[in-house]
């Protein structure tokens, strides 16, 4: 007597190998992939977790609650961007910050750095985030390379904070204005203790200074710049 069952296995062995190479050749696309905006920014952070950021010492430090990052608690740590939007990785750039700071707050975005593990990174340039912090050198501030005593903004009001560097050139801006800039001479020689502080390339990293300070971080946009 002869039994159906082994060709009707074979029907859905060879229909399941059908469903897998249509799935192959046309995957789905991943709704949560970033994407640029009209003016050709890409969000590095969701709103929702910490996904793409890399945390060394004092992890606690950072961490997410209504759709905005806290920074407060031990330091120095620092939080550096891991994730895929350009290989996180880059020269010319222009990045817009959108932050809040609490009463004697210090925090800092970094550019053209890399992941350390701890204390404060060798590698880059911090733009220093100060309005009333002890620290004479406030927001605004290419920290050790031009420096500025007016923090241009206020403790507990969110404003947007700009860096773009554009070749040899760095603006720094607070709610569009332009509050410092700084051009990179030929033969530049980075001050003491800062080896790693000059124009080159890198990613992104903020700053958590000591647990005193407390700042919240809701967007944070990026638009690569041509060479």
């Amino acid at each position: 007597m002869r039994f159906s069952i082994p060709r009707v296995s074979a029907a859905l062995v060879a229909g399941a190998l059908l469903i897998g190479l249509v799935r192959a050749a046309d995957p789905e696309p991943k709704a949560d992939a970033a994407k640029p905006d009209k003016d050709g920014f890409v969000s590095l952070f969701d709103g929702k977790s910490l996904d793409g950021w890399k945390v060394g010492k004092n992890p606690e430090t950072f961490k997410v609650e209504d759709g905005h990052i806290v920074v407060n608690g031990p330091g120095p740590s620092h939080m550096f961007y891991d994730g895929p939007v350009h290989n996180h990785d880059w020269k010319n750039f222009h990045i817009k910050v959108e932050l809040m700071t609490f009463p004697h707050a210090n925090s800092g975005v970094y550019f053209h750095t890399k992941y350390q593990e701890e204390g404060w990174p060798d590698q880059g340039f911090e733009a220093q985030v100060n309005a009333t912090h002890g620290d004479w050198k406030k927001t605004g501030s290419l920290y050790d390379i031009k420096d500025i005593r007016d923090p241009h903004h206020k403790d507990n009001e969110w404003f947007v904070y700009e860096v773009i560097v554009k070749g040899d050139l760095v603006t720094i801006k607070i709610d569009g204005n332009t509050v410092n800039e700084w051009t990179q001479p030929e033969g530049f020689k980075p001050p003491n203790g800062h080896t790693g502080r000059f124009l080159q390339h890198g990613t992104f990293a903020l700053q958590g200074h000591d647990p005193g300070s407390k700042t919240y971080y809701r967007s944070i946009l990026v638009k690569p710049l041509d060479d």
